[in-house]
């Protein structure tokens, strides 16, 4: 198997090629609606030098000015929970698949992506915990999210059953020091041998225990949240329904306020009445959208793998070919965006929140990225009135360049 290493350098002046370099001199994108943390500036700016922000709210200084009237100027999108696009798989692919995967959904917005696995073979997976570290080191992504085996039979979606294994401590470890520091997040059914201690030696060590793939209690839940587990991987998705007698798990992860809960937004994983629960009691603060992207995302319908299993893609919607059960989604970040304040009634501040500020909280990196204030990462998204994307700059540079004229 190629390393980063060998292969990164002409697959990443490949995916770069054209691409405005960050600017040696300030910019002003000036003139647009701009989301900020204390609500939206409907005149603002933001003041861009080098690849931070210097400003945002009003112009500042003298530098070259971009006129972005008419337009909605975001924070960059923040991807938890992501397995790939552009007809790449972060779980099987090269590392030139890998960053094609990367680049693809930075064309629609997503500045910031944790990689995620799928279920596979033990030695496997810890392999591509090695891969997947490096280009964390080098930035390309912000960590690795592993994604089964540890999860219920009962509930395992596009997952292989006979792969699927009780999270043992001891092999949790394992994929935890294969990643080298740079594991986020690992999902789990906690309910099953081993997921409490699973949960209690993830949390020792800093990374995100997700509750997830479960056939859980209400009870069983209540205690891995106690025991440090504080994700929802894809509420409501593949975890036993709401039951007024047997709530489940999906009432204590809505109730609990240490519980943030992702959401996919696409129309096909929830009924909107769904997502406005979860609003609802949870709030923006407490969701964070996310694509759970296989290959087909920003590459088209057709026949794929995820992991060991084929997945069939028509009109957008992947499925399992034996079985059809749903199999992740063709979802980028700029489409969530759109259906949320245009189908769902969100607020633009509170769609912002749910796709940058909450998931940047999470990882630990809003110091960095998530919001649009002085001295984070130039990240952000430039959307029409319509809130079509337009622009996308990464640490200042554009990654899709507005060409406004």
């Amino acid at each position: 198997m190629a390393t980063p290493s060998g292969a990164r350098g002409s697959a990443y002046k490949r995916l770069r090629r054209g691409a405005r370099p960050a600017t040696t001199h300030p910019q002003v994108l000036t003139g647009a609606r701009v989301v900020l943390p204390t609500g939206t500036v409907p005149d603002g700016s933001v003041t861009i030098d080098g690849t931070r922000i210097a400003a945002a709210g009003t112009p500042q200084g003298t530098a070259q000015v971009i006129d972005v009237r008419d337009h909605w100027l975001i924070p960059g999108f923040i991807d938890i929970h992501n397995h790939g696009g552009g007809g790449a798989s972060f779980t099987s692919g090269t590392v030139d698949e890998v960053l094609k995967g990367i680049h693809t959904h930075r064309l629609h917005g997503t500045t910031t992506l944790v990689a995620s696995t799928v279920t596979g073979d033990m030695d496997f997976l810890a392999q591509r915990a090695g891969l997947l570290s490096e280009l964390a080191e080098q930035g390309e992504i912000a960590g690795i999210h592993f994604e089964g085996p540890f999860i219920s039979p009962c509930r395992k979606g596009a997952h292989s059953e006979e792969l699927l294994r009780d999270p043992d401590p001891a092999e949790v470890r394992k994929l935890i020091d294969a990643a080298r520091g740079k594991a986020k997040m690992v999902t789990l059914a906690t309910e099953l041998p081993g997921g409490i201690d699973s949960v209690r030696l993830l949390a020792e060590h800093g990374v995100i225990a997700a509750i997830g793939h479960t056939d859980a209690t209400y009870e069983q839940t209540v205690e891995a949240i106690e025991a440090g587990a504080t994700v929802a991987t894809h509420l409501f998705n593949a975890m036993p329904t709401l039951g007024h007698r047997a709530p489940g798990p999906i009432a204590a992860l809505l109730e609990d306020e240490r519980v943030t809960v992702e959401l996919i937004n696409d129309g096909t994983h929830l009924h909107p009445a769904s997502l406005q629960l979860a609003f609802h009691h949870a709030g923006a603060d407490r969701v964070a959208f996310i694509t759970d992207a296989m290959d087909a995302a920003g590459f088209g319908d057709g026949r794929y793998m995820l992991g060991p299993l084929e997945v069939e893609v028509a009109d957008g919607v992947a499925r399992l070919v034996e079985g059809g059960s749903i199999a992740g989604s063709t979802l980028t970040l700029d489409r969530a965006f759109k259906r949320a304040v245009t189908l769902d009634g969100l607020s633009v501040e509170d769609a912002v929140a749910a796709l940058s500020a909450t998931p940047a909280r999470l990882l630990g990196m809003d110091d960095t990225v998530g919001s649009l204030e002085p001295g984070k990462d130039a990240d952000l998204v430039l959307l029409d009135a319509d809130f079509d994307l337009k622009g996308v700059m990464r640490r200042g540079e554009w990654v899709v360049d507005p060409q406004l004229g």
